[in-house]
């Protein structure tokens, strides 16, 4: 008679990730954060704690913290005796962003060029971009964008320009976001970004630089105020 010999396997622990332990205000702020980066609480609105207690099913008190933090970050501002509110572009802010941004992407560019730096992660997104714009996915196109985007900051491998990236990121996220919404054609936000990878690919400096300008120009072609207070 032959015995089997059993193997025991030992469960690989680290497989299992651990619970995060997130404080709740920081769950309402980064609730309360995608709700106004999306527009789904749309500029100038106010934010009252009753209500979005209420909503977000918690007390008040991790909802006066979340708006603090949010105040911080530069989405909410103080109404002397109304409250607070989320805080409306002004039409020097946009252009000030987007002439920021043309800055940091076109050095991004210039940077990923000279180094012959791999741009299959952009491919990737534009991919993302193509297939969210074919079923006419807002969110996903907006989501692929925004990874493009900063995908682009990160393979120019310059530390201070990430960091002054991550600055305007907020607004720059809110502002694409708008864009988006407004023009609402994502086959053509889509078909914006293959080009700029292509002349990046073909070491084309000069054509890189124009198409990434033109790009990012195009937040200059929104109407300021139909988008701020």
């Amino acid at each position: 008679m032959v015995i089997a010999k059993l193997t025991v396997v030992e469960p690989d622990h680290n497989d299992i990730a651990p619970i995060e332990n997130v404080p709740l205000r920081i769950q309402v702020a980064d609730r309360l954060r995608k709700a106004i980066l999306s527009g789904k609480l749309p500029l100038g609105s106010s934010l009252v704690e009753t209500t979005l207690a209420e909503q977000l099913n918690v007390s008040r008190a991790p909802i006066r913290e979340a708006i603090q933090i949010l105040e911080n970050d530069g989405l909410v501002e103080t109404i002397a005796y109304k409250g607070k509110r989320v805080k409306p572009l002004t039409i020097r802010e946009v252009g000030e962003v987007y002439s920021l941004r043309e800055i940091y992407e076109v050095m991004a560019v210039q940077r990923i060029i000279k180094s012959h730096t791999s741009v299959d992660v952009l491919h990737q997104h534009c991919d993302e971009m193509t297939a969210a714009a074919k079923v006419n996915n807002f969110a996903a196109l907006t989501a692929a964008d925004e990874a493009f985007h900063h995908a682009l900051i990160a393979l120019a491998d310059h530390n201070l320009l990430m960091s002054s990236w991550k600055n305007l990121y907020l607004r720059i996220h809110q502002i694409m976001a708008i864009r988006n919404r407004e023009q609402r054609n994502l086959a053509e936000v889509a078909s914006n970004h293959p080009p700029i990878v292509q002349a990046i690919e073909a070491n084309d400096a000069k054509l890189a630089v124009k198409l990434i300008t033109n790009h990012t120009r195009i937040l200059a072609a929104l109407d300021p105020t139909s988008i701020v207070k």
